[in-house]
């Protein structure tokens, strides 16, 4: 799930502290950081990547995608983060039925911190659990896989009741599947570069 570096549009939060331009140049470092990792378990054929994109109309995605080196992209669309997510999934079933792809994980591209041992976290725990959830500093997730099983019977469990971009994102998805007998499973926690502040205590 990537947003493009627009001047003014992106990291506005950020920006205040740093300024535009600068907030701007982090998200573009960090989004290419994303991919990057990403790219590495693509290339051993562990994971197919499917970039969603905000903030730009079909034909500069298309051209952003190939900048990138990423064969396969759609738009986000309109909607909460929940929606945008859901439809993604609805957007790549066919893909995935086709290529015998069994889960599917969103990496959001806020995260200097993301490395390839993450993905490889995510893919063995995925083996063992129908939902995995990288826990952020904001109360949120950095990263949700989604399981064969979730995607098929309870596909709008993880994302409806959610107040997306308050503290309490991750605890109201927990408790969407408080109902039904699923397992899950937490990776490290992360800081989402957000604020100024999520900077400065990175370390």
């Amino acid at each position: 799930m990537a947003k493009w570096h627009a001047f003014g549009r992106c990291k506005t939060r950020l920006s205040k502290d740093i300024g535009k331009s600068n907030s701007a140049k982090i998200q573009s470092v960090i989004t290419k950081h994303t991919i990057s990792v990403a790219k590495s378990l693509q290339k051993t054929k562990l994971i197919d990547i499917s970039i969603a994109i905000s903030g730009l109309g079909e034909k500069n995605c298309k051209r952003w995608s190939k900048q990138l080196g990423i064969k396969r992209f759609n738009l986000q669309g309109k909607g909460c983060l929940g929606e945008k997510m859901k439809r993604q999934i609805i957007i790549n079933k066919k893909f995935c039925t086709q290529n015998k792809i069994k889960n599917i994980i969103f990496i959001g591209t806020d995260l200097p911190d993301l490395c390839h041992q993450d993905l490889l976290n995510t893919l063995r725990k995925l083996q063992h659990n129908d939902l995995i959830l990288g826990p952020s500093n904001d109360g949120g997730y950095w990263l949700i896989g989604l399981s064969e099983k979730i995607m098929s019977s309870h596909l709008n469990l993880p994302f409806i009741n959610i107040k997306w971009g308050s503290e309490n994102v991750l605890k109201k998805t927990i408790d969407n599947f408080a109902s039904i007998k699923l397992k899950y499973e937490f990776l490290d926690k992360k800081i989402d570069i957000d604020t100024i502040f999520d900077i400065e205590n990175r370390n």
